[in-house]
């Protein structure tokens, strides 16, 4: 059995896409995480310290989405994953899904989005 946190839409604003006015005027994309790591000490001891926190992936989706414009969304989450990856230790494995509400489609969508799974051995 795999434990994790998981960060549900979180809403960030942002300067990602192929298109010239995607990279002009921005648009909101939604993050989740969901990374798997082993809780149980966490449980056990009650602190913070033990544990990974929610503020700190928060923080690291807010930077990368700020820090540079990507063409893809697949890129976005992937240097997403493999920074919570490189940060902290005690996570196992992280999917990152990144949805786009407002993709410049000529059809009536929900969003599209992506999905990557980064581990360990990525």
């Amino acid at each position: 059995m795999t434990d994790r946190i998981i960060v549900k839409d979180l809403v960030v604003f942002a300067y990602h896409g192929v298109h010239p006015e995607e990279q002009r005027l921005g648009q909101r994309f939604e993050v989740d995480l969901s990374c798997a790591m082993n809780l149980r000490e966490a449980a056990k001891r009650d602190t913070e310290g033990a544990t990974v926190s929610y503020s700190s992936l928060v923080e690291i989706v807010a930077e990368i989405s700020s820090r540079r414009t990507f063409f893809l969304i697949e890129a976005l989450a992937d240097d997403i994953a493999r920074t919570i990856l490189s940060r902290y230790a005690q996570i196992d494995a992280v999917t990152v899904t990144v949805r786009k509400p407002s993709a410049p489609i000529p059809a009536t969508l929900g969003y599209v989005a992506v999905e990557v799974t980064r581990d360990r051995n990525d």
